[in-house]
């Protein structure tokens, strides 16, 4: 240890250092800075198994392997991440003494030196390598409504970073590959390169797609069905490309307006306050359709809107297809009852509406299993579909052509014969229909991605999703 590093210095000083001296230091030092660096216990039980030796310097200093990682580390901002939360500055100060040879003056100015340069090399580098892998942020602490798998960082794996060979050659290989990332990636470091302040909302937008597209939460099924709330679209990809595309209405969103942006917003914005009608992220696998199915009323829905409605108009349940039951028995004549003396937080009555014309879930409706209780369905709302900004529903996602996405799904013969031919029917029960080969579906938030053009796409954050994770990686250190 002494001959190399006096070799490569040409300080004096380092003649003196032996690997006991050292180590005894560098416990000392990663004791009392544990609470600085990232994932201390991994960190420690690295060194601990390797005899305290400062692996980084030893096989990274020399030969400019660090200077090299220096600099990716330092254009952490490419990937909208600001380059002091890898402290940058602090490594750069320590890498430069080792290069002047008279500016480290005592043995244990070395020794403590060559603490701090190992420790901070490799929180910083393990930070790096889990936020580019895994994102910056874990989305489930800071959306209430996400239900997306989405896996954690190995920080084990992590320390592969400290063992490599060569710095740079980790760093290439961990480097976002997506097609998405590198536009996006690209389209960021034009902004950057450009110094334009009127980008800053595209900038901001930029970043948070890219953090949304590190989550470790993507499709990997041949075939799935994916939503994306924003963009009120549903897509059916196969082998990568979509093969089915339709509008669809989602959830009423608490952004409706964007009277909040991703640069000015208030600090409630902040924080993820969903409305009661938004759509959740969420993904599952569809298992079965409804055709002609019954609409089973929620008790908010029901307290809030149909018995208002009915308060109005004694026959409005009549005319709408809704049955009544009160303690789970059918009522014979709901028009008798005056429903303005009925306390809306009553659970006494359930609501049920009858298949037909004029039933809200239309003529079928797509189920998977999920915690909201939301499902993809066809509408009588035709009109809502010619709206530029679809977040009209009560959290259900509406379908523009859901007899088309029942032929993709089942594909032709007697399972969707049967759907077809029931579609075209009111029948009096729903028929199900179990789908044999159970498709994956997302529902996503995605407010910029690069179309099959390679153009830029940018959607309106409706429910402030953007502001919500834009405010956290702030936090975080962006």
């Amino acid at each position: 240890m002494a001959n190399l590093l006096y070799k490569e210095t040409h300080n004096k000083v380092f003649k003196k250092i032996t690997p006991e001296g050292f180590s005894a230091v560098f416990k000392n030092v990663l004791d009392s800075e544990k609470t600085t660096l990232s994932y201390p216990q991994q960190i420690a039980s690295f060194y601990d198994q390797n005899d305290y030796d400062p692996q980084l310097i030893m096989d990274h200093l020399f030969n400019h392997d660090l200077n090299i990682a220096t600099a990716y580390l330092m254009k952490a901002d490419e990937h909208g991440l600001n380059p002091k939360m890898f402290q940058t500055d602090e490594i750069r100060a320590l890498l430069q003494k080792f290069y002047d040879k008279k500016a480290i003056k005592t043995v244990d100015e070395a020794y403590h030196d060559m603490a701090q340069l190992e420790l901070l090399f490799a929180s910083s580098l393990m930070k790096y390598s889990t936020v580019l892998q895994y994102g910056l942020v874990n989305p489930k602490k800071i959306y209430v409504r996400y239900y997306v798998e989405t896996k954690l960082p190995d920080t084990a794996l992590m320390a592969n970073v400290l063992q490599a060979h060569s710095l740079k050659a980790y760093l290439d290989s961990i480097q976002p590959k997506d097609q998405q990332y590198l536009a996006l990636q690209k389209a960021l470091t034009d902004i950057l390169h450009s110094s334009d302040s009127s980008q800053e909302a595209k900038k901001r937008t930029l970043m948070v797609n890219l953090e949304r597209l590190r989550w470790k939460n993507k499709p990997t099924a041949q075939k799935y069905v994916i939503v994306n709330i924003p963009d009120y679209s549903l897509n059916v990809i196969e082998n990568g490309q979509s093969v089915l595309s339709m509008k669809v209405c989602d959830g009423e969103g608490r952004n409706k307006n964007n009277q909040n942006t991703i640069v000015a917003y208030n600090d409630t914005a902040a924080t993820d306050r969903p409305f009661s009608h938004e759509t959740p992220q969420l993904n599952s696998v569809i298992r079965y359709v409804e055709v002609n199915p019954v609409w089973n009323i929620p008790e908010s829905i029901a307290s809030k809107e149909i018995l208002v409605e009915a308060a109005k108009d004694k026959y409005y349940l009549s005319n709408k297809g809704i049955d009544v039951y009160k303690n789970g028995k059918l009522v014979d004549d709901p028009e008798d009852i005056d429903w303005s003396t009925v306390p809306k937080a009553s659970s006494d009555y359930e609501f049920k509406q009858r298949p037909g014309d004029n039933n809200a879930l239309g003529k079928i409706k797509f189920i998977f299993p999920n915690k909201s209780n939301v499902y993809l369905h066809d509408t009588p709302a035709k009109s809502a579909f010619d709206l530029a900004a679809r977040d009209v529903s009560h959290g259900c996602v509406r379908l523009g052509e859901p007899q088309q996405l029942a032929l993709n799904l089942f594909g032709q013969g007697p399972k969707y014969d049967l759907i077809s031919k029931d579609m075209a029917l009111d029948k009096p029960d729903p028929t199900t229909v179990n789908l044999q080969r159970k498709t994956p579906v997302y529902i996503t938030y995605v407010t910029c991605w690069a179309d099959a053009g390679g153009t830029l796409q940018f959607r309106q954050d409706v429910y402030g999703l953007d502001i919500v994770l834009y405010a956290s990686m702030k936090k975080a250190g962006i």
